[in-house]
């Protein structure tokens, strides 16, 4: 910013509270939901949703768990109208759930407001009007505190004077100072004590104060002073919930809700990943998901979070950010090298740690903060591979997606190539690439040495030996010869030394039985010494037969031998 520009700025005002008590606090159980997608979340759409797009949103928000959910704003618009009428015509407000429905304090709109609730169960009538001085000096024309006060009591009094026109619905009423953030402290607790005095709650008959944070002003700790403040002043408390709606603009509408409930709060209004006008609401995903992180139970479930990803995509057309915290296409994709390898250890030790336990083991894997599985992502989108990838990461995609075990020392050789191919590309390699490469470079490469024929003699050796007779091609040249040892690879170790081509130790070997995706049974990997240079080498073999797959793990290792010579 320019630095003429910062005069115009002041930073915002504290709140006088220097025994604050929220510090010392922690979240130990979840608090009421209310879902405002179809609210907040629908007038911010650049393409408002149809009433089909709310009813199948609705319902996806019933199944999730939300027991409120404020459903529009039905005296503004005849869809947002038809829409309530449709959830009431079409039964599908479960009796569990209440809905929410926004007015301002004027007549005629709550009035309106009203007669869309025929029928339904139970809801809450949200009133709310703007407080905060700089919206009755500029919305308002520089309107008295006695005049907007006056505005809020008259609607609750309307609104009270009109419940028993709907006997049948059970009315709750929330009251929300528009711009509480900015709003002074002791006005916007003279405003909602007022109201609170109209309806008179009791403890079968609360009322919900909300306390809106319509523009983020301040640092959380700040918006949490002011729920402290407001709970530890408020008139009959013990009848009151205390409401957090926050907004982002400061990109801290997380911490300030949480903060908020630290602070007293007892319900959260948000909307799913965060939709909402300007920078968005709060992320109800982000803050139930964090309880749950913690081991608290939120009666929420995200554990299908890709499928309600695609149900809010599709009736919103709005879309998740890549990097939004849980929901976010890359965020259980590790591209760091370190950070690879330590959640291959980590899911490999939890494994172990699950196997040898009785009881449910405590979640533990690094850099990830819950399991992907407990809210439907998978493992095998966790590590994905560029330049700048660590050698666990090749290895843990050849293991999850390809069925291959590496030996350890093996993974730097076969993650440099693959690397030094992801920087030539300037970009991510895909799981299938990295076993193509991993194919085309390191499993039963036939060249300039390639087997043409093999065959072993258990009985022509002494005790525990076998005799082989090899016919092999060496640069389009065929040679023939026999070698003996105490087993396959051994043999045609000592054919190759026989006929002269033998420059290097055997220093390892393992062998697996492979796990799905391919029509062969056994890998073999043998790791080779040079003679001359020392240079360690792996091949990987892959046949149904575990000895041949060994031998041909010892030809590639002797073929790589060959091509660093190169």
């Amino acid at each position: 910013m320019n630095p003429d520009s910062i005069q115009k700025y002041r930073p915002f005002p504290a709140v006088d509270l220097p025994d604050r008590q929220w510090p010392d606090r922690t979240i130990t159980s979840a608090p009421i939901w209310c879902s405002v997608d179809l609210r907040d979340g629908n007038q911010a759409l650049p393409i408002p949703m149809s009433v089909d797009e709310k009813l199948r949103l609705f319902d996806e928000l019933v199944r999730i768990g939300f027991k409120q959910i404020e459903v529009g704003f039905p005296s503004a618009a005849d869809t947002e109208f038809n829409f309530l009428r449709a959830l009431v015509e079409q039964n599908r407000i479960p009796d569990d759930v209440t809905v929410q429905v926004l007015v301002q304090a004027r007549e005629h709109l709550i009035r309106r407001t009203f007669e869309s609730l025929e029928g339904v169960k139970k809801a809450i009538v949200h009133l709310y009007n703007s407080t905060s001085p700089l919206q009755r000096r500029v919305t308002f024309g520089d309107a008295s505190k006695e005049s907007i006060k006056q505005i809020a009591v008259d609607g609750a009094k309307l609104i009270k004077e009109l419940v028993p026109t709907l006997p049948d619905t059970e009315i709750t009423l929330q009251y929300s100072p528009e711009s509480f953030s900015d709003t002074e402290m002791d006005y916007a607790l003279e405003v909602c004590n007022a109201v609170s005095g109209v309806w008179e709650p009791n403890p079968d008959k609360k009322i919900i104060l909300n306390l809106p944070a319509t523009v983020e002003w301040s640092t959380p700790n700040v918006h949490a002073d002011q729920i402290e403040w407001f709970c530890r002043n408020v008139d009959n408390r013990e009848n009151s919930i205390i409401s957090l709606h926050t907004h982002n603009d400061r990109g801290t509408g997380v911490a300030a809700t949480e903060l908020g409930l630290m602070a007293g709060a007892d319900r959260v209004e948000g909307t799913l990943f965060g939709n909402g006008e300007r920078t968005g609401n709060l992320d109800i995903v982000i803050v139930a998901l964090n309880m749950n992180s913690h081991g608290i139970e939120t009666g929420l479930d995200f554990s299908d979070l890709s499928s309600i990803r695609q149900v809010y995509e599709e009736t919103t057309r709005m879309e998740v950010p890549e990097r939004q915290p849980y929901a976010g296409e890359l965020v259980f994709t590790a591209f760091s090298g370190s950070h690879q390898d330590a959640i291959k250890k980590g899911f490999d030790r939890r494994t172990s740690d699950v196997a040898e336990s009785s009881k449910e083991v405590a979640w533990g894997v690094p850099y990830l903060t819950i399991d992907p599985k407990d809210i439907g992502r998978s493992y095998e989108a966790i590590i994905r591979i560029n330049s700048q990838s660590g050698k666990g990461g090749v290895a843990y995609v050849l293991d999850r997606e390809h069925g291959f075990d590496l030996p350890k020392s093996m993974h730097p050789q076969v993650g440099k190539f693959v690397y030094d191919k992801a920087d030539a590309a300037g970009r991510e390699l895909s799981n299938e690439e990295i076993g193509e490469l991993f194919f085309e470079k390191f499993v039963n490469i036939k060249s300039p040495l390639s087997l043409e024929q093999f065959e072993l003699d258990h009985t022509a050796g002494g005790v525990g030996e076998v005799l082989c007779h090899a016919t092999v091609k060496i640069g389009g040249e065929e040679v023939k010869g026999i070698g003996k040892g105490n087993g396959p690879i051994n043999a045609f170790v000592h054919f190759l030394e026989e006929v002269g081509r033998k420059d290097f130790a055997v220093t390892d070997y393992r062998s697996q039985a492979l796990r799905g995706g391919s029509d062969a049974d056994s890998a073999a990997y043998v790791q080779v010494k040079h003679a001359g240079n020392g240079t360690l080498l792996w091949g990987c073999g892959i046949d149904p037969s575990i000895e041949m797959a060994g031998l041909k793990a010892l030809i590639c290792a002797w073929n790589l031998l060959r091509d660093s010579e190169a």
